[in-house]
């Protein structure tokens, strides 16, 4: 059912807050006439923050226009007239609202549909998908909700009594004036005479004492009113501080939580709207209440009546103010984080966000955001409120933002969009510490006031925890200490402590979480890859998985110490191989030509069950960032078949021809692993055939000139050298350096300007990324 249908069937509260959703801005009717073409729009393709997708914005804006303009084109007869002019006046006033700034359209448009849809579904107490709440269950989401409802009718009840005592207290105050009216006419009887002083006095005495009754039992009564009022309200303050738990504690942490994973490639953390529009609805039922017992403290000034009350309101002072101090301090986040991994003297930014700002009105007077960062013993010092004197760890250019409130989507927020690291002061590491393993944040903080200046505020909060590096090398092993910090950090830790060790599973599960990420594949880590990773990482020669259920990995293993006989550490080669994979190899995995993690001995056996001219690919032991051809061919040498290695190839070697080219080339290359003709494979990730390299004295190909062991198809190979070339080791391995330089030379051949008997000839093309 299209979601404009299901709005329409909305009720009560919920229908008018969807109503509130449309106005000049964007007027209802266009929702209505458009419905269908609005829902099946790819609004949230566009990032409203990137300046650079705004002619997507512009697109949608003029299809708009131009989608109005054509309904009101077809509308017939006498109230077709009408709704043809009034739809005409609307995509006018559209154009003109939203020419000069279109991205504004997107956002609203977003929030318009985000909105429908969460009233939608809270009315039929299903979670919303895709807004990130994971384990916002139909029935978490339902409770949270029939709490809000329960505290609506609660602030309702103490509104009502308030009132209640509000009157009865006007009342009283009245008749206590008129017991003193009556106090004045008896003090002035002295000059009446006797007879009808006498008879005056009588009955203002009774009617004084009737009076003074009255008002000792409704003194009594109004402190019951006050006492059973505080103590309801006591009631709503402890629901209240029970609800703001459940959501700034438990789902905005757990948002948090999906944050940090999202760094190291986990699912996006999820839209901040609903939690928003949880905040805002704490944000007011606090302040209602807050207001209500500041009535009630004024009423207790006008008639003071003594009791246990004053001291009861005065702890519910200090409560709601608590509470709604948390909320606010607690709701100012960071919508987007900084990179991880920061580079000085280069570009980056960030997004904070007060999710209660609308709310609370803070716009009306828009605070200023400063950005700086600090090293880890600041952060410990400022958590634990410790004066640390104003202190940074460096200069942050460009860190100062005023935030700024959309009115369409009722979001307060500061967009840093060109900050830059000027310098990083370090320091002093222990041990083994490098310094891509020391650790910094970004520290965000801004003042304001609520309520007219009764409230004022000074909120701080910490980014991730972010590794600076001044140079792309350094860039694997910051990368290292941030996947750890991401992946196996606890909510409420201190400052940036992390276990030393985890285990195998655990990183299995980072592992393959950053690898799908990277390589942009739903193909992750079988576990079999994870059985060969588990093999380098602790030297092992076991098969079997449950062997390594209950092993545990050190931060050292992990990228301090070097891999035995390796001049790198396990991260390093894992790195290593996502790199060469998202850059030129990701279409090769995702079609499943890639088995990759595999050793030398595994390939071999595979290899040497299948026919000669079979081939794999597998990553190499030797080389970061490598990846090696296996085949299995006779040897001429002997009277055996054996597999054959070629050396490996780098992202070098990837820049310059591709591995479908490659293999291409390679003519004693015949079957992928286990039986698939490679044409089949890799043929459609090729350069086109025509596409040749020039060469003195013929047209073969420059691969066909390597030295290459023999297969049984001997016509084919005939101008192979013979196996005492040097360009073959005792193991098989082949190096392909010379033909390489070849392949070089013809590339920068290539890059010069063409001679006049290249033109009208298709350009060259070999050696480009393909895939």
């Amino acid at each position: 059912m299209a979601l404009w249908i299901q709005a329409q069937q909305l009720k009560g509260d919920a229908l008018h807050q969807m109503q509130a959703l449309y106005g000049q801005h964007f007027p209802i009717e266009v929702r209505h006439y458009l419905a269908q073409w609005i829902e099946s729009q790819p609004w949230d393709a566009i990032d409203v923050e990137k300046q650079q997708e705004e002619f997507k914005a512009k697109r949608l804006l003029e299809s708009l226009i131009q989608e109005l303009q054509r309904k009101a084109e077809h509308q017939m007869g006498e109230d077709g007239f009408l709704l043809k002019i009034k739809l005409g006046h609307y995509a006018s006033q559209l154009k003109s609202a939203y020419d000069p700034c279109p991205m504004e359209l997107v956002r609203c448009i977003k929030h318009i549909l985000y909105t429908e849809q969460r009233l939608v579904q809270e009315a039929s107490n299903v979670s919303s998908p895709g807004v990130g709440l994971t384990d916002g269950t139909p029935q978490k989401y339902q409770q949270i909700n029939q709490a809000f409802e329960e505290l609506r009718v609660m602030t309702q009840d103490t509104e009502n009594d308030l009132r209640k005592l509000q009157h009865s207290q006007e009342y009283f105050i009245i008749q206590y004036q008129e017991s003193l009216r009556i106090q004045a006419q008896l003090s002035s009887l002295a000059s009446l005479p006797p007879a009808e002083r006498v008879q005056r006095e009588t009955s203002l005495q009774s009617r004084k004492a009737t009076l003074e009754a009255w008002l000792t039992r409704e003194a009594n009564t109004l402190q019951k009113y006050r006492q059973d009022l505080a103590e309801k309200q006591q009631r709503t303050l402890a629901l209240l501080r029970k609800q703001q738990t459940v959501i700034v504690d438990d789902e905005l942490i757990q948002w948090k939580r999906r944050q940090q994973l999202a760094g190291n490639g986990g699912p996006a953390e999820g839209s901040l709207d609903i939690l928003q529009s949880w905040c805002e609805k704490l944000a007011d039922m606090i302040w209602q209440n807050r207001q209500q017992i500041r009535r009630v403290e004024h009423l207790t000034q006008q008639l003071p009546i003594p009791g246990p009350t004053e001291e009861l309101l005065k702890e519910l002072n200090s409560t709601v103010t608590d509470v709604i101090s948390a909320l606010v301090t607690s709701t100012f986040i960071i919508e987007k984080q900084p990179p991880q991994v920061l580079k000085t003297q280069t570009k980056f930014a960030a997004t904070v966000r007060l999710l209660v700002g609308g709310k609370l009105n803070v716009h009306m007077n828009p605070p200023q955001v400063k950005a700086t960062i600090i090293n880890e013993q600041q952060a410990k010092a400022l958590l634990k409120n410790e004066n640390t004197r104003n202190d940074s760890s460096g200069e942050i250019l460009n860190n100062n933002c005023v935030m700024e409130y959309h009115q369409t989507t009722g979001t307060l927020s500061a967009h840093f969009r060109n900050m830059s690291l000027k310098r990083i002061k370090r320091s002093d590491r222990r041990g083994a510490e490098s310094v891509t393993e020391e650790k910094f944040t970004v520290l965000f903080e801004s003042q304001f006031s609520v309520g007219g200046n009764e409230l004022m505020f000074h909120v701080k909060t910490l980014s991730l925890p972010v590794v600076v590096i001044v140079h792309g090398s350094q860039d694997n092993n910051a990368t290292a200490t941030v996947l750890w910090d991401n992946a196996f950090s606890e909510p409420g830790r201190v400052p940036f402590v992390v276990p030393d060790k985890v285990t195998w599973p655990q990183l299995c599960e980072a592992l393959n979480m950053k690898y799908k990420s990277e390589v942009q594949s739903d193909r992750g880590l079988s576990e079999e890859n994870l059985v060969f990773l588990a093999q380098k990482a602790f030297s092992s020669s076991s098969n079997n998985p449950e062997d390594y259920r209950n092993m545990t990995m050190t931060w050292s293993q992990f990228n301090r110490e070097s891999l035995p006989g390796r001049n790198f550490t396990f991260w390093q080669w894992f790195d290593g191989v996502i790199e060469l994979m998202k850059k030129h190899l990701k279409a090769h995995w995702n079609d499943g030509a890639i088995l990759g993690f595999l050793n030398k001995q595994q390939a071999q056996d595979m290899l040497l069950s299948k026919p000669n001219g079979t081939f794999l690919l597998r990553f190499s032991d030797s080389e970061i960032g490598g990846i090696t051809i296996a085949w299995v061919a006779e040897n001429p040498n002997k009277a055996e078949r054996m597999v054959w290695n070629l050396m490996p190839f780098t992202t070098k070697d990837f820049s310059i021809r591709s591995l479908a080219d490659r293999i291409s080339d390679l003519n004693h290359l015949l079957f992928l692993y286990p039986n698939q003709p490679k044409d089949e494979v890799f043929s459609r990730y090729c350069t086109p055939p025509n596409c040749t390299l020039p060469q003195p004295g013929g047209n073969s190909n420059f691969m066909d000139h390597s030295a290459s062991p023999n297969v049984n198809q001997q016509n084919n190979f005939a101008i192979y050298a013979p196996m005492s070339d040097p360009m073959l080791d005792a193991e098989g391995e082949f190096d392909l350096e010379e033909t390489m330089d070849m392949a070089r030379q013809v590339e920068e051949f290539l890059r010069q300007p063409s001679e006049p008997q290249w033109s009208g000839q298709q350009s060259y093309q070999c050696g480009k990324k393909n895939d």
